[in-house]
């Protein structure tokens, strides 16, 4: 054969492919897209408005006619809702109902007593183990350069943003602190990664001025898996309340 005839035939060959590829696309396109049953929106829809917490879409799955396409429900619902006096949101790893921001105003009671504010001293211990967790009390004390009292602690665990993880696997064996899916909640983040980073944090004008060499935002973690450092809390440390955290 030919180099010229070789190369008609490669041609003839790899137009033959592309036409097979087009043919499957027009296919597929050509395939009508599946909607969600009405009643499937519904069943969703009265989920998550009853969900104290924010709901995931397995357990909505769960709850729906088997072979349900969940995602499509959730995005059916959220468009609905988009621009009204309510909002379908993902947050802290699930989905729920929550008011717009540029609402608060209209929301807002004059009559109620204004909310309780972290101390500046509770905003960077929050601030720190969202970031470096998991964190042991001392960990954090390092960080920040002064000393961190037990009320600090216990206030943000009686708030449910913080808990107790386990112990670092270290001489006196101290409790490891991490975040909390109420913390998520609280702060409108659906994932602890959705937390910004440096250059973020820049831009927002939360590092102003000359920012130290070698300054580094970690990429947080809320994994609730042990680090191969840490170890499990004892049976009875699970339930223990805030005041009763021994910090070895």
């Amino acid at each position: 054969m030919t180099q010229a005839a070789k190369r008609n035939t490669d041609t003839a060959g790899g137009n033959a492919v592309l036409k097979q590829i087009a043919a499957i696309s027009r296919s597929l396109a050509a395939k009508p897209v599946e909607t969600p049953a009405p009643e499937s929106i519904r069943i969703a829809e009265a989920l998550i408005f009853a969900s104290p917490q924010p709901l995931k879409a397995e357990a909505i799955a769960a709850r729906l006619p088997k072979g349900t396409d969940v995602e499509a429900v959730l995005r059916m619902i959220a468009a609905a809702y988009e621009g009204r006096g309510i909002n379908l949101v993902r947050v802290a790893g699930g989905w729920a109902f929550r008011t717009p921001t540029d609402l608060a105003y209209a929301l807002a009671d004059e009559a109620a007593p204004p909310p309780q504010k972290l101390s500046r001293a509770a905003m960077e211990v929050l601030s720190i183990i969202a970031y470096h967790q998991p964190a042991t009390r001392a960990e954090i004390e390092e960080i920040r350069g002064v000393a961190t009292s037990k009320g600090t602690l216990d206030t943000l665990l009686e708030a449910g943003w913080i808990r107790l993880r386990g112990r670092r696997k270290a001489p006196g064996r101290p409790v490891t602190f991490g975040t909390t899916p109420a913390f998520l909640a609280q702060f409108g983040l659906d994932a602890i990664t959705d937390l910004p980073g440096l250059e973020e944090l820049k831009g927002l004008g939360f590092l102003e001025g000359r920012v130290p060499k070698g300054l580094d935002v970690p990429m947080p973690s809320d994994s609730d898996t042990l680090a191969p450092d840490e170890e499990p809390l004892e049976a009875d440390m699970l339930s223990v309340t805030p005041l009763e955290v021994d910090e070895e």
